[in-house]
């Protein structure tokens, strides 16, 4: 099993048993390895691809793009993360995947996940949960712009960060990788750069948590959620038959 399909099978069976019948389908399928520096087009917005990519290293965004070429990133991915499984259902891509960080993705060809569709309906579903998910992360970004205060959506999103990289192994002891720059920071919490410098001064503030260089430490989860007031239901991280 490679390593890409390992991380998704940890992420999936997180939220239900995974059959080992499933993880040996999955195991299976036709895959294209690619690499990908930070910044570089990863998939077009506007174009028909015939293959979802899952992540395998690095951190990927969803960006949508404006008449004058500025950028608003939508969604931030994570390895074992399917960034564009919703791909194989639109056709047309609305927006662009971009890699944040140096990336390795999988491509695993549309034809595949017909077959998957058509001969594995619970494995179906446990993929089609991990777009609805996809989509309640999306829509807690846009709640928090709008109800919480500019360290708060910070503190949120290091919470959120830190639980779906603890479900494939890649955070631990309150710490995680976050190769992220201010200016990529703004665009996800919805601020100009200087307010968003500003934020993270009122951060190291607080205490509840710090980050530095490429890196995050939570020394308190808990204290840190309940600032941020974090609740995790959204992420759907509990086992139980889908």
């Amino acid at each position: 099993m490679t390593l890409a399909i390992d991380l998704l099978c940890r992420a999936l069976g997180r939220r239900d048993e995974l059959y080992d019948a499933e993880m040996q389908i999955l195991s299976s399928l036709v895959r294209r390895n690619a690499r990908y520096t930070k910044g570089a087009e990863i998939i077009s917005e506007g174009s028909r691809p015939t293959w979802s990519c899952l992540l395998q290293s690095g951190w990927a965004t969803r960006a949508l793009h404006t008449a004058s070429g500025a950028r608003q990133i939508t969604a931030l991915h994570v390895p074992g993360d399917f960034v564009d499984l919703h791909g194989f259902l639109l056709k047309q891509m609305d927006h662009s995947i971009v890699a944040l960080s140096d990336c390795e993705v999988v491509f695993i060809p549309h034809a595949n996940l017909q077959t998957i569709s058509e001969e594995a309906p619970h494995l179906t579903r446990l993929l089609w949960l991990a777009t609805t998910i996809d989509a309640a992360i999306q829509r807690k970004m846009t709640a928090l712009i709008g109800r919480h205060t500019p360290v708060q959506r910070l503190c949120h999103l290091f919470c959120e960060l830190y639980l779906r990289l603890d479900v494939v192994g890649l955070a631990t002891d309150g710490r995680f990788r976050f190769p992220l720059t201010q200016t990529e920071l703004a665009d996800i919490l919805g601020l100009s750069v200087v307010h968003t410098n500003r934020t993270v001064q009122d951060l190291r503030a607080t205490n509840l948590a710090m980050w530095t260089e490429s890196e995050v430490f939570i020394p308190n989860f808990d204290k840190l959620a309940e600032f941020a007031q974090f609740d995790p239901a959204y992420l759907n991280l509990q086992s139980e038959p889908r």
